[in-house]
């Protein structure tokens, strides 16, 4: 058997710093609260700097060389719809990206429920899950740049 070595003991006497500082329950919540703070800045940019249009972004490599929409193509238009209150227009310019801030919500809501208790993120560990999410994307993407998917494109 190896010895795991010195074992470090928080000196109590020692003065807090950073997030151990936070009470408890704060701490916790840093990360979620963090997290949703970065979003609502990206969102509230987005809100403002419309990319419908142009010169404010970048285009598309994957459009700008071949002229196929990748699964991201109109995200930016659609989180600007989003900002805005007009979800028609944030589905007609990328449905996939909907979907996506619909399970970032629930997905960040039962983050903060978890992250009260203690408990880590739900962040899903088996590699099924982020195949499918792929598979799902790739299917998005055939479709959307074939005729008959039209109405997926941007």
């Amino acid at each position: 058997m190896t010895d795991p070595g010195p074992v470090r003991v928080p000196d109590p006497a020692a003065p807090a710093t950073g997030r151990d500082r936070l009470p408890g329950p704060l701490r916790r919540l840093l990360p979620p609260l963090a997290t949703l703070g970065a979003i609502g800045a990206a969102f509230t940019y987005v809100g403002l700097i419309d990319p419908n249009e142009s010169g404010h972004y970048p285009v598309c490599p994957l459009y700008a060389l071949t002229g196929l929409y990748c699964p991201g193509c109109g995200g930016l238009r659609s989180a600007h719809a989003v900002a805005h209150g007009d979800p028609a227009a944030a589905l007609g310019a990328n449905a996939m990206a909907v979907v996506g801030y619909a399970v970032f919500a629930v997905g960040w809501l039962v983050w903060v429920m978890r992250a009260r208790k203690g408990l880590p993120a739900p962040i899903p560990r088996h590699p099924a899950v982020w195949w499918a999410i792929g598979a799902v994307l790739l299917v998005f993407t055939v479709v959307r740049n074939l005729p008959f998917g039209s109405w997926l494109a941007p």
